[in-house]
């Protein structure tokens, strides 16, 4: 099969060569890819910033893998040849009788398919069985591959790990980001109030369309100030954050007493200064970290996603032998939405 892949780190690895075909375990699937997404974390490990625990080169990266089930290991019965499916990526509970298995510690070393794993930037990519979801028919390969990382990880941060409940309100950083898309989205669903932030007035007013109440430029604006004033002076019960240092002060003091500020990256840095102590415990503030979600999650995300009215929009569309390209774009921050690849 053809994959992009890189044997070291840096800004010019990547290569799109043959590599040998995946060869599944007898409860494990091979699915022909036929769209995956761009993440951070792509970039990130391909320049040796950060990795994974568990993750080795040569690498194949693509977290996000939806397509054709074309190989079935000699246990498998869940799944048929040809049936379209998407990937839950991450590896936690994986049956023994998968050569997936064994990498399940969800606070050490887990595994996920493209993070230290084989994943979808090829053009085919294995799964156990168990981690593998039917796509219905109606839905595009581009609605159900732009799922699996940014709504899981919104998913998890906002209910599981923040407990956002109907009739609180909610800050959400970066609303040009898939995962910020997905919050925007799941906290309007759950009857929150929708406070987003991003870098350009364009990317507010599509914040806007997907359902967020308010949106403001978090280049040109005091936003906690924004945040007290649309909430009677109280501050938002919680703020959504990926970005990190760069806002990291502003949404402290954005939140209601006994807020909470839940994260789950740190695309502006990763070394936050907390301003003000005494506000932290004075006003009861509570800093969370979004760990990963969990297996027993995905069904239930993924038929909501299936069955409500959310969408996933895609930046654009690259050829997987351009996927260079496509990292340059995520890197540059002049999108809106998940950048995709096709193999």
């Amino acid at each position: 099969m053809k994959a992009l892949i890189y044997d070291s780190h840096g800004p010019d690895v990547l290569q799109y060569r043959e590599v040998d075909d995946p060869t599944p375990g007898s409860r494990d699937v091979v699915v022909r890819v036929a769209a995956t997404t761009v993440n951070h974390l792509d970039v990130t490990q391909r320049n040796g910033w950060f990795t994974m625990p568990g993750f080795t080169l040569p690498h194949i990266s693509g977290m996000d893998v939806a397509g054709t089930v074309v190989l079935l290991g000699e246990a498998v019965t869940s799944v048929s040849i040809g049936d379209r499916v998407v990937i839950d990526p991450s590896m936690s509970q994986v049956p023994e009788d998968s050569k997936l298995s064994g990498m399940g510690d969800l606070y050490g070393e887990l595994g996920i398919i493209g993070a230290n794993l084989a994943g979808g930037y090829a053009e085919l990519c294995m799964a156990p069985e168990t981690h593998v979801y039917h796509i219905p028919e109606k839905m595009s390969w581009h609605q159900a591959a732009m799922f699996p990382t940014v709504w899981m990880t919104a998913y998890h941060a906002l209910f599981d790990v923040a407990e956002l409940i109907k009739g609180e309100s909610i800050m959400i950083h970066a609303a040009g980001s898939g995962v910020s898309m997905a919050g925007i989205q799941l906290a309007k669903n759950a009857g929150a109030r929708v406070l987003a932030t991003a870098g350009s007035e364009l990317k507010c007013e599509k914040a806007l369309a997907l359902g967020a109440d308010y949106a403001c430029n978090n280049r040109e604006t005091d936003i906690a100030a924004w945040a007290r004033e649309l909430t009677g002076g109280e501050g938002v019960n919680v703020v959504f954050d990926h970005v990190g240092e760069a806002l990291w002060g502003a949404s402290m003091f954005s939140l209601a007493p006994r807020g909470r500020l839940v994260n789950c990256g740190g695309t502006s840095g990763n070394s936050p200064v907390i301003p003000s102590l005494g506000y932290m415990y004075h006003m009861g503030l509570r800093l969370l970290g979004s760990d990963p979600f969990r297996y027993e999650e995905f069904l239930p995300a993924w038929e909501l996603y299936c069955s409500g009215d959310f969408q996933s929009i895609a930046d654009s569309v690259y050829p997987l032998s351009e996927g260079k390209a496509a990292q340059e774009k995520l890197l540059s921050g002049d999108f809106f939405g998940k950048i995709i690849l096709e193999p």
